[in-house]
């Protein structure tokens, strides 16, 4: 099963710029694939403005989100891989959500003879039907 990353980021930020809000995206930079403006990378991370506004050719495809924008003044292509970001939010009221480190697709199956065991979830705890009693 491929990622929901992409897709969630796609969904997010659909629904920020349909609220009228700027939609920012927090970027691990640690990967080498990732294509940003060094300058402007705190601790390992950057904050990136993908408005419509702010960015020319964004594409937010499933492995990539490419854009060119200008920083200082200078045009610069960033292509930050799905894996990276970290959170996309608004910048007006911080909603959002952000993104576990982690990739989230589910490890292949190690044996292709057996299937995968799926868990359902766990059985709710029993609940005590409420008694009622007509009281005089």
């Amino acid at each position: 099963m491929t990622s929901s990353r992409p897709y969630l980021i796609r969904a997010l930020y659909e629904w920020i710029v349909d609220n009228g809000f700027t939609p920012y995206m927090l970027v691990d930079t640690s990967q080498d694939e990732v294509e940003v403006p060094r300058a402007f990378v705190e601790n390992g991370r950057i904050i990136l403005n993908i408005s419509p506004e702010a960015t020319h050719s964004l594409v937010l495809g499933n492995e990539a989100v490419t854009f060119n924008a200008r920083f200082s003044g200078t045009a610069m292509d960033v292509n930050v891989p799905v894996s990276s970001v970290l959170a996309i939010y608004a910048r007006e009221n911080g909603q959002g959500m952000m993104f576990g480190e982690q990739d989230d697709t589910p490890p292949d199956n190690p044996d292709p003879g057996k299937p995968d065991m799926v868990r359902g979830p766990a059985a709710p705890p029993e609940v005590k039907r409420p008694n009622l009693k007509i009281v005089k």
